[in-house]
């Protein structure tokens, strides 16, 4: 038993009926439906209601940021004076790292507070490009399915014009000239005029199955008594490049047109993508800079990356707005698309609504709209065919003049017959139907899954965006002022050899006071001048006697006392009033 080919089938997703649950409030404040109707100022109304949600977090966030600011520029500054001695205390027990003591735990608690905003906006900012490439690839695949819908329409029309045509040539040229060459015998007029009766009937059967009509109408000719019939004449071409109808004056066309639609929708998806992906580089670059600025305590820079900050907290904020809006009349759209597309002027318009609940829903029970008119069609090329083979069997040995203008007809009528095969197989109603499937998968499947992941990104930002703007300005509390700064490079000019307990010391006895030089101190009660200075550590003696400091670090050394000849000290005592020879003593010991 042969399998059979299952219709493709589409049902909401859980999302899409999540978001088309939702409460619905008017600018009145009262309940509406939730029926997709865009042309409805009701309907506007009450997107308009849920994108100001964003509106309303957006003051919430500014006034938390506000109040942030008011408390480090206002409250701090009255600290600074009173807490001095608290941040010298805090100093004096830190490790040479700053952030011990009371100010050092808060100063590193902002600043890893900012750090985690930071890395929250990052993970926004991923999720971000995945919600927009998912979108993009949505609106890709509706697009795709929306010009092959164009493909087919423009070739039922195509074929449709060309089976007219060469019936009406038909009926023009070799049928009259038959008629002309038949006119002394009756049973041959009378076949050659069932003919062309035939060709008129076909060819009225054919134009009203056109499936988009417009104003364009195609003359048959004076002579042939048929009215003129409403076909477009597209060429049809590969789907990437089919056929498009675009109005001069911007508007939807009518009837409505994929092709159309399928241009106005990826010139506005191009734009669509560009700007978010601006957006999501703005955001990645502040982030970045901001960390940055962290790390090299960059005031400059952090100044510039606060204001960038403060246009992508609006933009983030903007962009959820507009994104719930469009979630939600996606959402209404999504749950009954079938019913939009039957009620819609734009697509009615020139078309029955059996046509497109045909087309629509394909139902294995459902009967072509045009089975009748193709019925009528066949037989009425099948009575040609016959009458025509009937001529050539009897009529060609007395009329062989009409010979020729037989082969015409025969060669037009085989040319009908193989378009109308083609025109079958395409009125039938899998292949848009199948299109019509594709293009609301790629809409509320991708497309709504990509508007969801962007909204989660738009809301995350925002949020990481507030965090960093409210603890930006007591990470700057952390950066050196300009007078630390000064001693630090006073500092760091000193002797890189000294080591870090030695410049203490050398800190330590600066507070003690400062010791005056050896030649200040009177004879008599002179003392050694490194009487105060830590004791020396002792010397190693090498294999010639004398004391050697290889075994000592370079930064643990400290310069040996001098020492002076006995004749020195003999010119040196000379000039003492009271020279006392013990201490000489110490000093030639020494």
């Amino acid at each position: 038993m042969a399998a059979m080919t299952t219709v493709p089938s589409y049902s909401p997703s859980l999302w899409v009926r999540v978001c088309h649950a939702l409460p619905r409030l008017d600018l009145s404040m009262q309940m509406r439906d939730n029926i997709f109707i865009p042309d409805s100022w009701e309907y506007q109304q009450t997107l308009l209601v849920l994108s100001s949600l964003s509106a309303i977090a957006l003051v919430v966030s500014l006034l938390v940021v506000l109040s942030f600011l008011i408390h480090y520029c206002c409250c701090h500054r009255g600290d600074r004076g009173e807490g001095s001695e608290e941040e010298e205390e805090d100093e004096d027990g830190s490790t040479g790292h700053g952030y011990s003591g009371k100010k050092g735990r808060g100063i590193c608690c902002v600043t890893w507070v900012a750090v985690a905003s930071v890395t929250l906006c990052c993970v926004a900012i991923g999720i971000g490009f995945y919600g927009n490439s998912e979108a993009n690839d949505g609106m890709y695949q509706l697009t795709s399915s929306l010009l092959t819908a164009n493909y087919t329409l423009a070739s039922i029309d195509l074929l449709i014009s060309d089976t007219i045509t060469g019936l009406q040539l038909s009926v023009s040229g070799p049928l009259s000239t038959m008629e002309e060459l038949f006119t002394g015998s009756k049973p041959f007029l009378v076949s050659t005029r069932n003919c062309r009766r035939l060709s008129e009937n076909v060819i009225n059967l054919l134009s009203s199955i056109s499936l988009a009509q417009s104003g364009v109408d195609t003359g048959l000719g004076n002579d042939s008594g048929v009215s003129g019939a409403s076909i477009i004449p597209l060429t049809p071409v590969p789907p990437s490049v089919a056929p498009t109808m675009v109005p001069t004056n911007g508007l939807m066309p009518s009837p409505f047109s994929p092709g159309w639609a399928a241009n106005t929708l990826m010139v506005n998806e191009d734009y669509r993508w560009l700007s978010y992906v601006l957006l999501l580089l703005l955001d990645l670059i502040v982030c970045l800079f901001i960390l940055l600025g962290l790390a090299k305590q960059a005031r400059w820079l952090l100044i510039l990356m606060t204001v960038l900050a403060w246009l992508a907290l609006f933009l983030s904020w903007g962009s959820l707005g507009l994104e719930t809006a469009t979630v939600v009349a996606l959402s209404d759209f999504c749950t009954d698309p079938n019913a939009f597309v039957l009620n819609s002027t734009n697509f009615n318009t020139g078309t029955s609504t059996d046509v497109l609940d045909y087309y629509l829903t394909c139902g294995r029970r459902m009967n072509s709209p045009f089975q009748q008119v193709l019925t009528q069609s066949q037989r009425a090329l099948s009575n040609i065919h016959t009458h025509l083979s009937n001529l050539d069997r009897n009529s060609l040995t007395q009329f062989p003049k009409a010979e020729k203008s037989l082969r015409e007809v025969q060669q037009i009528l085989n040319s009908t017959e193989g378009n109308f095969h083609q025109l079958v197989a395409l009125l039938n109603c899998r292949g848009l139907n199948k299109d019509y499937i594709d293009s609301l998968k790629g809409l509320c499947y991708d497309g709504m899954e990509g508007l969801l992941y962007l909204s989660l990104y738009s809301f995350l930002s925002a949020l990481a965006f507030t965090a960093i703007l409210c603890s930006l300005p007591g990470a700057w509390r952390s950066f050196p002022s300009e007078s630390e700064e000064y001693e630090d490079s006073d500092s760091e000019s000193e002797d890189p050899f000294t080591s870090h307990q030695a410049r203490r010391q050398t800190a330590s006895g600066s507070q003690r006071g400062a010791m005056a030089p050896f030649y200040n101190y009177p004879g008599a009660g002179w003392t050694p001048p490194f009487s105060s200075a830590p004791p020396l550590p002792t010397p190693n003696v090498s294999s010639n006697g004398n004391p050697g400091y290889e075994s000592l670090p370079l930064t643990d050394r400290q310069s040996p006392p001098p020492s002076y000849s006995p004749s020195m000290l003999t010119g040196y005592g000379g000039g003492q009033s009271h020279p006392n020879p013990a201490h000489s003593r110490n000093l030639y010991s020494r």
